[in-house]
């Protein structure tokens, strides 16, 4: 699978944050009835930690293991857990990407976040196959939908502002509907500094539409929303267990 994070992830530790507090506290709650002694949770795309943060702090005794296969994305995923000696303890990073990295035996639990919309309905067919066989009882799935349902034309548009330093930084998301279910995303960021634009940078990225209905027809599993999904604007975190 394409590396669709190194061109940007100078940049991803200022939204990393956001979409951490957004989808948290459905995944938390998604997680809240597994058994860790079953197995380690697994995170497919772990990025630089921050839901693997939540993770930890959702279930306090749980192992972790934590594969993301981008090199940049994984250097600050490495760093983040290598600063904490909870995380230390319990959390093992490592370079894999979906459908086919290695699973553990057993897992109490998977959380693919960010990630499934990367792939085509078949490797996506697979994955939730591979993690269903290993899943331990009354484990779950959870897993993030972006919100885009459709492919649709979304114009540019303003996701982003922040400052750090004497820099301020513009986040800009536009898409355009491909073939079939296929998204094309362009993001840019734009750094200014007391108003002059000094970069630009911009990256496209395909993205798989897909809806809850979608997903609990892939998975032959039993899909349900997460109990704390509110808000416009939220991304939607699902929830599959067996039937």
């Amino acid at each position: 699978m394409r590396d669709f994070y190194s061109p940007m992830a100078e940049f991803y530790e200022i939204v990393a944050d956001r979409q951490a507090a957004s989808s948290g506290p459905a995944l938390a709650a998604a997680l809240a009835a597994v058994d860790p002694s079953t197995g380690p949770v697994l995170e497919i795309g772990a990025g630089t930690g921050r839901v693997t943060e939540v993770i930890a702090a959702a279930l306090p005794t749980a192992a972790i293991v934590a594969a993301e296969p981008s090199a940049v994305m994984r250097a600050v995923l490495t760093s983040r857990v290598a600063a904490d000696e909870d995380l230390r303890r319990r959390v093992t990073v490592v370079d894999g990407a979906a459908p086919d990295l290695d699973l553990p035996e057993v897992i109490s639990a998977a959380v693919v976040f960010g990630v499934a919309g990367h792939l085509d309905e078949p490797a996506r067919v697979r994955l939730w196959s591979r993690l269903r066989h290993r899943l331990a009882p009354r484990g779950v799935i959870v897993v993030e939908l972006m919100g885009v349902r459709q492919p649709r034309e979304i114009p540019p548009a303003l996701s982003l502002r922040d400052s750090i330093g004497r820099h301020d930084y513009e986040w800009w998301v536009s898409g355009t509907p491909g073939p079939g279910t296929l998204m094309r995303f362009t993001t840019t960021w734009r750094v200014h500094r007391s108003g002059r634009l000094l970069r630009e940078v911009s990256d496209t990225y395909d993205w798989y539409a897909l809806d809850v209905d979608q997903l609990a027809r892939e998975s032959g599993m039993v899909c349900r929303p997460a109990a704390a999904t509110t808000g416009a604007g939220t991304p939607e975190v699902v929830v599959l267990a067996a039937a």
